[in-house]
Formats: C-alpha cells, sequence, structure tokens
C-alpha cells in the first residue's frame, strides 16, 4: 500500500466529462490499496473570468483595499472543483469529500495573491486517507495567521500540491496534466522531441524556470527541498491504459545519465543595454538595486569595457512585459548613475541546453556554438551554471536553434 497525492489542472477538470474521467482515475487508484488524496484546480477559464469580476468591482481601489477579497474571489473556482469532484467520486460509490484551505488548514504567509506556504495542518487529511475516504482539495490557496484567504498565484495547484504530498508523508505526488511527460524539448518545435522516463530535481528547475511550462518553478523547488518524488501523467487516458510518464528525482536515482537532457527555450525576453556607465564601486548595485526594488527580475548580466576611459557598458535581460518599465526606471535615475545612453530590444530568445551530465563532461559548449554557427545564428549573450547553458539569439531563430541543438546532443532518438 502507497500513500498517493494526485494533483489534476485546470484542462483535465475542464467540464463535467473531463471531471468524470478524473474520478475513474481515483478510483482506479484507490481500487490498487492506496491511500489517496486529490489537489484539484479550477476548471479551464474559471481563474481568468473570475478575475476579470474581480477587477472590474475593485476599479481604483489600492491594493491594500483591494487584494484581500481578490483572492476571496478568485479561491472559488477550485472550491467548485473540489464539491464536483467529490460528488463525481461517491456517484462512483466511493467515500470522498472535499477539504477547503482553511478546514485543514493551509497556512500561508499574508501576500495576497502571491502567498508562500508556511505550514500544512495534515492530522485530519492523514486520518481521512487511512479510513478509506478520498480527501479532495483546492489547490492554490491558504489561509493567513489572520485567518484571511490568500491564493499562490498563477501555477500555484502544482506547490499546493507537493506541499500536501510532503505533509501527508506521501510515497509519491501525481501531476496529471494535456501532456503525457516531460519532454527533451517542445513537441511542437520538433516531432523528433522524447519523453523522459526520468529527469533529476536540478534538471526540471532549470527547465521550468527557462520557459517549459509542464510544472512551476515552486513547486520543483519545493519537492527538492522535501525529497517528494514526481511523476508527471496524462489525465486523458483511462485507468488501465499504459501511462508511464516521467519522474522527476533525485538525482542518484536516475541509473542513465544524459549529458544534456533536454533543450528549453523561452520568447518573453527583452535586452537592456547601458551604455557608458561610470566605472564606480557601487553603481550596479544602485542599477540592479533599483531593479529589484520595482520587482524586475534580472538574467544573463553582462559587464565589458567601454571604448571610453573609466566607463563600462552593462547588458543584461529582463521578461519582456517589464522593459518599457524598465526604460522609464533607469531614465528616471540617469543622473544618479551616470550613463550615456540606454538600448532596450524586444525581439530576443532565450534558448539554453541543460543536463546534470554537464558536471563531467567537456565540450558541452563547444557544441552549443559550432551548432548554432552552422546555422548561421548569432549569439547575443551567454550565461552559464554548473548544469546549463543559456544563449540570447535573434528571436526569428528560436525553433531554428531549437531543433538544431536537439539534433546535435544526440536527443532525436
Amino acid at each position: 500500500m502507497a500513500r498517493i497525492v494526485m494533483k489534476f489542472g485546470g484542462t483535465s477538470v475542464g467540464d463535467i466529462e473531463r471531471i468524470r474521467r478524473v474520478a475513474r482515475l481515483v478510483a482506479h487508484e484507490q481500487a490498487q490499496g492506496n491511500e489517496v488524496a486529490v489537489v484539484v484546480s479550477a476548471m479551464s477559464g474559471e481563474t481568468n473570468r473570475l478575475v476579470a469580476l474581480a477587477n472590474e468591482a475593485g476599479t481604483g481601489l489600492s491594493p491594500k483595499d483591494f487584494d484581500d477579497e481578490y483572492d476571496v474571489v478568485v479561491a472559488t473556482g477550485e472550491q467548485v472543483t473540489t464539491g464536483l469532484l467529490s460528488l463525481c467520486l461517491r456517484n462512483l460509490g466511493l467515500k470522498a469529500r472535499s477539504w477547503q484551505g482553511w478546514q485543514f488548514p493551509i497556512e500561508t504567509s499574508d501576500v495576497h495573491a502571491s502567498a508562500r506556504i508556511a505550514d500544512i495542518k495534515s492530522d485530519a487529511i492523514i486520518d481521512s486517507m487511512k479510513n478509506g475516504v478520498i480527501a479532495v482539495i483546492p489547490g492554490f490557496q491558504g489561509i493567513t495567521p489572520e485567518e484571511r484567504i490568500t491564493t499562490l498565484g498563477r501555477g500555484g495547484s502544482d506547490t499546493s500540491a507537493v506541499a500536501v504530498a510532503a505533509a501527508v508523508k506521501a510515497d509519491l505526488c501525481d501531476i496529471y496534466t494535456d501532456v503525457d511527460g516531460v519532454y527533451t524539448t517542445d513537441p511542437r518545435i520538433t516531432s523528433k522531441a522524447q519523453r523522459m522516463k526520468a529527469i533529476s530535481y536540478e534538471e526540471m528547475l532549470e527547465m521550468a524556470s527557462l520557459g517549459a511550462k509542464v510544472l512551476q518553478t515552486r513547486s520543483v523547488e519545493l519537492a527538492m527541498a522535501k525529497k517528494v518524488p514526481v511523476r508527471v501523467l496524462s489525465s486523458f487516458l483511462e485507468p488501465g491504459e499504459p501511462n508511464p510518464g516521467t519522474i522527476v528525482c533525485d538525482e542518484e536515482e536516475i541509473v542513465e545519465k544524459q549529458i544534456v537532457s533536454g533543450i528549453a527555450y523561452s520568447r518573453d525576453e527583452a535586452k537592456v543595454s547601458i551604455l557608458g556607465v561610470v566605472d564606480n564601486p557601487g553603481v550596479a548595485g544602485r542599477i540592479f538595486g533599483a531593479l529589484a526594488d520595482a520587482n524586475v527580475n534580472v538574467d544573463m548580466i553582462v559587464q565589458a569595457p567601454s571604448r571610453t576611459e573609466g566607463k563600462v557598458n552593462m547588458t543584461f535581460t529582463i521578461p519582456e512585459r517589464d522593459a518599457d518599465r524598465t526604460q522609464d526606471l533607469m531614465n528616471s535615475i540617469k543622473e544618479t548613475i551616470g550613463f550615456r545612453d540606454i538600448i532596450v530590444k524586444k525581439d530576443v530568445s532565450k534558448v539554453s541546453v541543460i543536463g546534470v551530465g554537464m558536471r563531467s563532461h567537456v565540450g558541452v559548449a563547444k557544441i552549443m556554438f559550432e551548432a548554432l554557427s552552422s546555422k548561421g545564428i548569432n549569439i547575443e549573450n551567454i550565461s552559464t551554471s554548473e548544469i546549463k547553458i543559456s544563449v540570447l539569439i535573434d528571436a526569428s531563430y528560436t525553433e531554428l536553434a531549437v531543433r538544431a541543438l536537439h539534433t546535435a546532443y544526440g536527443l532525436d532518438s
């Protein structure tokens, strides 16, 4: 007997028929003798509808007066799904009940719309599972110490599922989604993309942060910290159909390690170049401190000498949505920092190769640069970590670059 937490995303519970399929999958899991809890998202499109309603009702309010009631509104989407799934499970003759985030409770910080889970009181859920009653739990939400409802931000249901799995000491956290596992790259770009049997927490964290949409970054961080094995499975198969998925686990548990496991990309990038920055101590701190205070996430920082004595050029990447705001912010502190000009380029993409095998193999960067050069693709920025190399290229070459790298590292088969 195993203790399993199953999570189903919005597309998996998009209508009553899909919720019935989810109920059959849950029933099948319990029929194997396992103790089961289920974490669900809102039905697809429901959160967007609720967000629009909250924004319309709260027009003109300050965040202080808006955010707490915003969470109350948008959290109802998951509440509806828990009730519907519980009803479908009961229709199959199973014992099931819904548990809302305030009933265990799931305790979070008080930062509304992007709260972080602090603790989960899991005794009631564990008792329910032991007694054969399927616990159906809403993802994406919790409660503050002041007993106000909070939400975890987009994709927060993955984090909820991993947190619940850690709290109940589950043997496995199964994330059911609209794909049948984690692929070596986006199958929409190349039909040669392969589903991986296993991937390490570190590799999955890099892939999630670099553009792969399969798992939310915070959920992978939590799984790695709490050592929760996570399996990515398709929710569009019937019980009993082959559904091997991809297991996300410790590197030591993976027998066959590739030098490079996957190719990730992100089109939502912008490159910012600040030219003629005075080369004095503390200048970089003032630039990136101002960006941090404005909640702008910065990546791929490069500093190079300027043609002018005593000056440097500083280049970095940011999310494209923050490009205009960043340009305005830098211009507002131009006199304080002392730079000549700022150039923002939006039509760029970040392409990354990821693999724990990089730690023990040389020549990984050489393969990447030669593959891109052979296709006439110019590299604008480079950043590296122990298991990742990322390059910034012109956005029009994104798909060509991904296909070239996928072939160059032997991932086509």
